[in-house]
């Protein structure tokens, strides 16, 4: 059976009685710090010049064991996450330091952006230096493969509502076979998963790092893209392409397992298709199962790197052949409608 969170006024008022055991003060309110894709969503209280988070994870939907366990990991390397001030692992709480309201998401401008992912490499590089535990998940075949059908299912069959035919359904083997090929042959590190500003917060001496849960053994180039490919916000192709260089010589210079630049581009293309097509299929579930549609607002972006990238490289021959004749064509149809 699978779980369901408990009633919305049932849930809001455990997490205000946690909230106010946890600071001793029952004159403390809550008020929507922001929700998140998942289920996990954040409140603050306010108390004069002091602020705190709540994070509320609902148990059987959210797992804060993981978010955790990452935690302590990647504080021991060096890396600026969130102090915990308090728990309730049973309920499913867990009560923060504020690091404000602002992420780097709303602070990077194209003037500040060369000083703000100068400070994001110094975190990614603490990220990608930090051993991997033997017990954590791998990026492999079947996880690889398991996000890149979100894009078939959820973006293709239920959101364009596009019913392939044998051909394009052979192309779409094919270009997923070359995607996971290339990802498992690159050199393993420490991944985040989702290492975009919107996951990095301003604070003193630097950023600070979120929603790192899901992180993995995995290919070294995931991460850069995320970064300098964000689901949110695009940037000029020489700047992206100088920002990849300068993590890249960093990397190089702390002995991290980093290719020569060539490969490297290469490796951060592939792997940015495989994750934009994922994401495209993830904005779709959240549109049509979690009634979410926002997120789709950002498929325009996703596309044009996709159909940018794809003609680069011939062993995705059969992908951008597929956004040719077969997606872009439908695309256009609806926009036109």
């Amino acid at each position: 059976m699978n779980p369901t969170p408990m009633t919305a006024p049932d849930r809001s008022e455990q997490r205000l009685a946690f909230l106010r055991q946890s600071l001793c003060d029952e004159g403390l309110e809550l008020e929507r710090a922001s929700t998140d894709a998942g289920f996990r969503s954040y409140w603050r209280a306010v108390r004069g010049e002091y602020s705190w988070i709540v994070m509320d994870a609902p148990p059987g939907l959210e797992d804060l064991g993981s978010w955790l366990r990452m935690r302590e990991l990647l504080a021991s390397g060096g890396v600026r996450v969130p102090q915990v001030l308090a728990r309730d692992l049973d309920a499913g709480f867990l009560l923060l330091e504020d690091l404000g309201s602002k992420t780097l998401l709303d602070e990077i401008t194209s003037q500040s952006a060369e000083a703000w992912f100068d400070a994001a490499t110094d975190q990614l590089l603490r990220v990608q230096s930090i051993p991997c535990p033997a017990d954590l998940p791998s990026y492999d075949d079947a996880l690889l493969r398991r996000e890149l059908s979100l894009f078939d299912e959820w973006y293709l069959d239920r959101h364009l509502g596009l019913e392939l035919g044998p051909a394009d359904r052979e192309r779409l083997a094919a270009g997923y076979d070359a995607l996971v090929n290339a990802a498992l042959d690159q050199p393993r590190v420490l991944v985040h998963r989702d290492f975009m500003p919107r996951n990095l917060m301003p604070v003193d001496g630097g950023l600070a790092v979120l929603d790192f849960q899901d992180a993995v053994r995995g290919p070294i180039a995931y991460d850069p893209l995320c970064l300098f490919k964000d689901a949110f916000v695009s940037w000029p192709e020489a700047l992206v392409g100088r920002w990849l260089e300068n993590y890249r010589s960093r990397a190089e210079q702390l002995g991290l397992p980093v290719p020569d630049g060539r490969r490297f581009r290469r490796d951060v293309d592939l792997i940015g298709v495989h994750r934009h097509l994922k994401v495209l299929g993830i904005f779709a579930r959240l549109r049509h199962r979690d009634d979410k549609p926002r997120y789709l607002a950002d498929a325009p972006r996703f596309i044009g790197y996709l159909e940018a990238v794809l003609p680069r490289h011939p062993e995705l021959q059969p992908l951008a052949e597929l956004f040719a004749h077969t997606l872009r064509p439908q695309l256009v149809a609806r926009e036109g409608a």
